[in-house]
């Protein structure tokens, strides 16, 4: 039988043996953890070994400079025989040596190449070729010295790259890569020095920097080796530019036909250049490399093209036509767009050039419709001087008028029509449909001063504008603001006589009143603004002084307080609101001389006010409407030279406070400030004014009696409106009565102190600038607990 140990003999031995287990885990754990520490670090290198030096300049890399040296230290060699050595020989011996030598660095490149020694090839043909220059040279030292330095140059130049070019092209030597290059660059030559030899004037020299870039472009297409296509390019796009800049200056500067002919032709030929290269690029096999220059030389061939035929044109025109031709070119490239046969880059490239140019005309207008907006403004200063005899008068006040501007407004109407015929686009069309009307508005604002209407003509032209802008079913809201700013351009230009004024004012006041039954948001605010306006113009021509003006200007914020009360939307009720609060703050203004029309004009708007605060959502006006009475109160025994307020404020305070106190006891929850602060403040406040500026110690004293009784009972009661005004007041009469002495002291401290104090009041500030944030949240918090 087995034995089985009694439960503790059994619980210690199953202790034990756990034990063990453990033990034997932990050590496993160490162990696997060594391991694969080891096998993560990598190993050390062997004791011996050393990193195997690395050459600072691989082998081809040396003998490329190697080379290159050598070819370069033979043609210093070459040169200094050629000028200083060169007259010890006879003719004979000048040729042999020079043919010799330059037909021997000729001829090795082939033996060169047969062994695969490219490099020293490449170089030994470098020196070939810098010696054929070389004996162009001394040919014309020699054998030529009577020759002109433009035709030899030029003769010179095209043998040199025929040459160049046929040796590049011979079977045994077609490896190399340095002929065909310098036989192109020494092909950009001859046609602008032989146009030099010929005596060509700045149109020959141009035309054969044009044709020598057309050379180029086509080398350009369809050479297939790097550099020499690099160099075309690198040429084309150079010499294309200089010969363009030059024509472009020909064609502006040119005085008759004949010049701008000649002119056109060469604009012609570059435009004509641009797009058989864009259209060579957007037809190739590899049209993707090539999109991005096919379509900026689309956009450039496109340019020109308007360029030279309204160059043509403007030669024969007066200068006002120049935009309006050169805009009817642009236009018309939209006809190459329809075409199917045209590639797609090149058709795009000519709608964005076309675009380009109307956007120029565009720009070309500006200065006009700037003029026509802003120069009216300058009637403020000149208001009711007497009316000029037409619109471009009353325009054109002190700034110039733009010169040749009588197609302005054509241009801007054939733009706005392109927009709305060209643009069918479904994400485009509202965008040109807003363009559009921005265009015709801005055409028809400026047609009357451009053509010189009459003066009253002209300003009903201006009022029709901005009710038929206003009412265009298309760019809304665009069309408010432009019927907005027509409508202000307007009331500036009708400033110029006195009729004209009221009539504009009154009739635009009228207009935005009965349209803001469909645009309340912004007509009637307007039609308060010049409301505003038209009572202050009725003033003035009524000759009444400012503070009776004022009087009629409060008819706006009441007619303002009226309308908002019947609004429904909330963005019009705030928009008319603030516009009756502006017109209030004007009338405010207009009394401001005399005190006792102030006391009238803030009591009416008192009144207002109060108005304003029986509407629901108002209420808060109600502080507004106390504040204005109170102020007015003040205003009035200011303007009664009252020397004791406190006979007529404390009045008022008594029955203000018990009322207070009545509200307080059926509404618990309403606050001192609604229930004190009004009262204190009538009494507190002016008293405080008071007694700023009286010299006796009687006011001050009863003054600051006063406010402590009020910090304290503020204090004691947990009222928060006492314990700020009372305090607030006694400190202001505290440091009234403190001034002289502080004045004293100031004065008999060096002026370095305050400074001093200054900085270290800073710096205590500094160190202790959170605990001091943490006192101001505390006090916060203290009087946010207060009712």
């Amino acid at each position: 039988m087995t034995h089985f140990p009694p439960p503790a003999e059994e619980l210690r031995l199953l202790d034990a043996e756990l034990f063990h287990l453990d033990a034997r885990r932990t050590q496993l754990l160490r162990r696997r953890a060594w391991l694969v520490t080891a096998l993560r670090t990598p190993a050390p290198p062997p004791p011996h070994a050393t990193p195997a030096a690395r050459p600072e300049a691989a082998a081809p890399r040396v003998q490329n400079v190697l080379l290159m040296l050598g070819g370069v230290l033979l043609v210093i060699a070459a040169t200094a025989f050629t000028l200083v050595s060169w007259g010890d020989l006879g003719i004979a011996g000048r040729a042999l040596v020079l043919g010799a030598v330059t037909a021997a660095a000729l001829a090795t490149p082939t033996a060169l190449l047969k062994r695969g020694l490219r490099s020293t090839a490449e170089s030994v043909a470098g020196l070939g070729l810098a010696l054929t220059v070389l004996d162009a040279y001394a040919l014309h030292e020699t054998v030529f010295p009577q020759a002109e330095g433009a035709p030899y140059t030029a003769t010179a130049s095209a043998l040199l790259a025929a040459l160049w070019l046929a040796y590049g092209l011979l079977p045994p030597l077609k490896d190399l890569r340095l002929p065909l290059p310098a036989a192109l660059l020494a092909a950009q030559l001859p046609l602008f020095f032989g146009a030099l030899a010929l005596d060509a004037d700045s149109y020959g020299v141009t035309a054969g920097v044009l044709l020598t870039a057309a050379f180029d472009t086509v080398v350009a297409l369809r050479a297939t080796a790097g550099p020499v296509r690099l160099l075309a390019v690198v040429g084309a796009y150079g010499l294309g530019g200089s010969g363009v800049w030059a024509a472009g200056s020909l064609s502006w500067t040119a005085t008759g036909p004949s010049a701008a002919a000649r002119a056109a032709a060469l604009l012609l030929l570059a435009a004509t250049i641009a797009l058989a290269a864009a259209w060579r690029g957007a037809s190739s096999p590899t049209a993707r490399d090539t999109t991005g220059h096919a379509f900026g030389l689309s956009i450039v061939s496109a340019l020109l093209l308007v360029a030279a035929l309204g160059g043509l044109a403007r030669s024969a025109l007066p200068g006002a036509w120049t935009v309006p031709v050169h805009l009817a070119f642009g236009i018309a490239l939209l006809a190459a767009v329809r075409p199917e046969g045209l590639p797609e880059t090149v058709r795009r490239g000519f709608a964005v050039a076309s675009g380009a140019v109307q956007a120029l005309a565009v720009v070309w207008t500006l200065p006009v419709v700037a003029v026509t907006l802003l120069g009216p403004v300058a009637w403020v200063a000149h208001a009711w001087s007497g009316a000029p005899a037409d619109l471009r008068g009353a325009v054109a006040v002190d700034i110039p008028w733009p010169p040749d501007a009588a197609t302005a407004p054509l241009v801007l109407v054939v733009v706005a029509a392109v927009l709305a015929l060209a643009v069918r686009h479904t994400d485009w069309r509202p965008r040109a449909l807003t363009g559009t009307l921005v265009l015709t508005w801005a055409a028809a604002l400026t047609l009357p001063a451009v053509l010189e209407l009459p003066y009253t003509l002209g300003l009903l032209m201006l009022g029709s504008v901005t009710g038929v802008i206003l009412a265009s079913p298309y760019g809304q809201p665009t069309a408010t603001v432009l019927a907005l700013v027509t409508s202000a351009n307007l009331g500036f230009a009708a400033l110029a006589s006195q009729s004209a004024t009221l009539t504009a004012l009154g009739a635009l006041t009228a207009f935005f009143a009965v349209v803001s039954w469909r645009f309340t948001v912004v007509t009637a605010p307007a039609a308060l603004a010049y409301a505003t306006t038209l009572a202050c113009a009725v003033g003035a021509a009524a000759d009444w002084q400012p503070q009776y003006t004022a009087l009629l200007v409060l008819a706006v914020p009441v007619a303002a307080a009226l309308l908002a009360a019947w609004l429904k939307e909330p963005r019009a009720t705030l928009t008319v609101e603030v516009t009756g609060a502006v017109a209030a703050l004007l009338a405010l203004a207009l009394a401001a001389t005399d005190p006792p029309m102030l006391a009238l004009v803030l009591s009416l708007c008192g009144v207002i006010a109060t108005g304003t605060a029986l509407r629901p959502d108002r209420h808060t006006v109600g502080y507004a409407a106390a504040a204005l009475f109170l102020l007015a109160t003040w205003v009035r025994l200011t303007a009664w030279e009252v020397d004791i307020p406190e006979a007529y404020t404390l009045p008022v305070t008594i029955p203000a406070l018990l009322v207070g106190r009545l509200r307080r006891r059926r509404a618990p929850e309403t606050s001192s400030w609604t229930a004190y602060g009004p009262g204190l403040a009538v009494t507190l406040l002016p008293s405080l004014v008071m007694a700023w500026g009286d010299p006796g110690w009687t006011r001050p004293l009863l003054l600051g009696l006063a406010a402590l009784s009020l910090t304290l009972l503020g204090g004691g009661y947990g009222l928060q409106a006492p314990l700020v005004l009372g305090g607030s007041v006694l400190a202001m009469d505290a440091l009234h009565e403190l001034a002289p002495y502080i004045v004293q002291v100031t004065d008999a401290l060096p002026r370095w102190v305050p400074p001093a104090l200054a900085g270290l009041l800073l710096l205590a500030l500094g160190a202790t600038y959170e605990q001091r944030i943490r006192d101001v949240q505390r006090m916060r918090n203290k009087l946010s607990n207060l009712s």
